[in-house]
């Protein structure tokens, strides 16, 4: 840990006490994490701290966090290369808070229900599942979107899902629109339908808050305006490559 300590700031709070900040001092070498930082705390310094983790690889999406308010996996973000004199970690927003940095989920997973996550088969009759091979332009369509981890961290920077109830969230609509570019589903007319609408993807305002906050690199925001185009023009050709 070569002797350097940063400032980190937690939030903590239960599911009915108001929200305070306790400050610690952690140790921060040049490959030390936020969820490095956490760790530290709770194993040497206060045992009482509640977070989420699991594989530490960017990979399950479970410890989304916002540091110095921007939405951020914690196993994924450098200590020290959090700009500032703190580094404030608070849970993510729009979910209700467990305790301290864990949040409660079912929310964001409920808001999918509006979208009919499930692929509905458009053809039962066949022997053997149908494929779209690596070079198929739908394909490639969807591949630009399918790699979401469910992390929450756009559902948290996404300002119209606090403003506006029933809106899915950016999550939730990049999936509708990797259903609805797959062929072999039978139900993108009705998932076209359940997404239109003053609370479906005409909601968003596009500020683009949602893809720059992705740990996977994908644009949650863009899926969003292929889908509206998709609604307004009914083609495919019309979604952004």
């Amino acid at each position: 840990m070569n002797g350097a300590e940063r400032t980190v700031r937690v939030a903590r709070t239960g599911p009915d006490g108001p929200r305070y900040f306790q400050t610690f001092r952690v140790p921060c070498g040049p490959r030390t994490t936020v969820l490095d930082a956490l760790l530290y705390i709770h194993r040497h310094l206060d045992r009482t701290l509640a977070f989420r983790y699991a594989c530490r690889q960017a990979m399950c999406g479970t410890c989304g966090v916002r540091v110095n308010g921007v939405e951020r996996l914690a196993c994924y973000t450098l200590l020290g290369a959090v700009p500032g004199r703190v580094v404030t970690v608070e849970p993510l927003r729009h979910l209700p808070v467990i305790r301290d940095l864990a949040v409660d989920f079912g929310p964001f997973f409920r808001a999918w229900e509006a979208i009919r996550p499930a692929f509905v088969p458009a053809d039962n009759s066949r022997a053997e599942p149908a494929r779209i091979p690596p070079d198929d332009p739908d394909r490639q369509l969807i591949d630009r979107h399918r790699e979401c981890i469910s992390c929450g961290l756009c559902y948290s920077a996404c300002d119209v899902v606090g403003t506006r109830p029933g809106f899915p969230g950016p999550a939730a609509l990049n999936h509708a629109l990797c259903l609805v570019l797959d062929r072999r589903d039978g139900a993108s007319p009705d998932r076209l339908r359940a997404v239109d609408g003053p609370q479906g993807c005409w909601a968003c305002h596009g500020l683009l808050t949602c893809s720059n906050v992705c740990p996977k690199g994908l644009d949650p925001s863009g899926a969003i305006e292929d889908l509206k185009r998709l609604i307004a023009f009914g083609r495919r050709h019309d979604v952004a490559v």
